[in-house]
């Protein structure tokens, strides 16, 4: 692992990493922000998960997490969107290849040999925290955007017991009923779509639900509204009486200023949770 930069940061210390991953085959790049308290011994993490098109640096210098973490000592985990580099694989449009990794584990030619972003967030960047971080493995919660969101949904309810929150800005919703998410799913995952079921949020809350609160946030500007597909989700969290908070905020849209707007109210969410245990 090599440190790229660290900055002091609302008392603590916000750096940027890479790491050859044996998940994607490439070296990959993480931010990561240490509140004051962790000189002192492990603290909590809240993973943040980003959309279509970001790197780790989007949210890490746009999301305004740091100062709220920094109250509640939660560290904040950053990392990329998809793996990157001159022997990854690639394509022209902005939804799909570098930049547009969906965080699942590709099956299909040319995105199979790196394109894991699932075991990547899942078990890889895990295992590197814990190791050389002062993060405490007991103590997770997890949130995204759009892209991100869905990540960060499907993960929670994916992997019983290992997030105690999660959380999502403008998620994917409903994947496998949209544009953003069957074209993606077609190219990675291939054109069963038996396979797709298992990175479905709104799917995945009608069959497991998740163990825990949740929290979700979509502006009623959106310009993506019809893609995103919230309604789904909804509808799912109804019928299977899911412990969940879903608003629509008024004349917001899809970018960090809608972001930054609520991530108090995120980080406090999920502080409550990890603290609450």
């Amino acid at each position: 692992m090599r440190t790229v930069s660290e900055n002091a940061c609302f008392g603590g210390v916000q750096s940027v990493h890479t790491h050859a991953s044996r998940a994607t085959g490439c070296d990959m790049t993480f931010g990561l922000f240490l509140p004051a308290e962790a000189r002192d011994g492990p603290v909590p993490v809240l993973w943040y998960l980003s959309g279509l098109t970001c790197t780790h640096e989007n949210a890490m210098t746009k999301a305004g997490a740091q100062g709220w973490a920094a109250e509640q000592g939660i560290a904040l985990v950053f990392p990329d969107t998809s793996p990157r580099g001159d022997g990854v694989a690639d394509d022209a449009a902005y939804d799909l290849g570098q930049g547009a990794g969906f965080y699942v584990n590709a099956t299909q030619d040319p995105w199979a040999p790196h394109y894991r972003m699932w075991d990547y967030i899942a078990d890889d960047l895990p295992r590197v925290l814990t190791a050389n971080f002062p993060i405490d493995p007991d103590r997770q919660a997890i949130t995204g955007h759009s892209m991100g969101g869905h990540g960060a949904l499907t993960l929670a309810m994916s992997l019983p017991g290992r997030f105690t929150s999660v959380s999502a800005f403008a998620p994917i919703c409903n994947p496998t009923a949209s544009d953003w998410g069957r074209k993606q799913f077609t190219a990675y995952l291939g054109e069963d779509e038996a396979a797709w079921a298992a990175h479905d949020a709104s799917l995945l809350m009608r069959d497991r639900g998740f163990d825990g609160p949740v929290l979700i946030d979509t502006g009623t500007s959106d310009q993506f509204l019809d893609l995103l597909r919230p309604e789904a989700l909804a509808s799912a969290c109804a019928e299977r009486r899911q412990h969940a908070t879903l608003r629509l905020q008024p004349g917001y849209d899809h970018s960090y200023f809608f972001i930054s707007s609520f991530m108090e109210d995120h980080v406090s969410f999920h502080a409550e949770a990890l603290y609450s245990g």
